[in-house]
């Protein structure tokens, strides 16, 4: 149960599903998303950072750049454990 609290408190964030969306579409960079966001890097870092230790997102090392790609697992598990939410209240 606490896993998926942090998953979804994760998710709840403005910024971090921001991100989580323009991870879906392709991967990126810290610096690629701060820019895409109009953010700093230091903000996407904290809030990768977040979306890293709940398993959202995976960054990998290329070069002198990590590239974050979303863990689609996760998503599903919070939209799994969402929907047996539900159906648990409309019987």
């Amino acid at each position: 149960m606490a896993k998926i609290i942090e998953l979804l408190k994760a998710l709840g964030d403005k910024r971090r599903l921001e991100i989580i969306e323009l991870l879906l579409q392709k991967r990126f960079c810290v610096r690629a998303l701060a820019k895409r966001l109009d953010i700093s890097e230091s903000a996407v870092s904290q809030q990768l950072k977040i979306l890293r230790e709940t398993g959202l997102v995976l960054g990998e090392k290329k070069g002198y750049f990590v590239h974050y790609t979303v863990q689609k697992e996760r998503l599903k598990e919070a939209a799994q454990y969402l929907y047996e939410l539900s159906q648990k209240n409309s019987r």
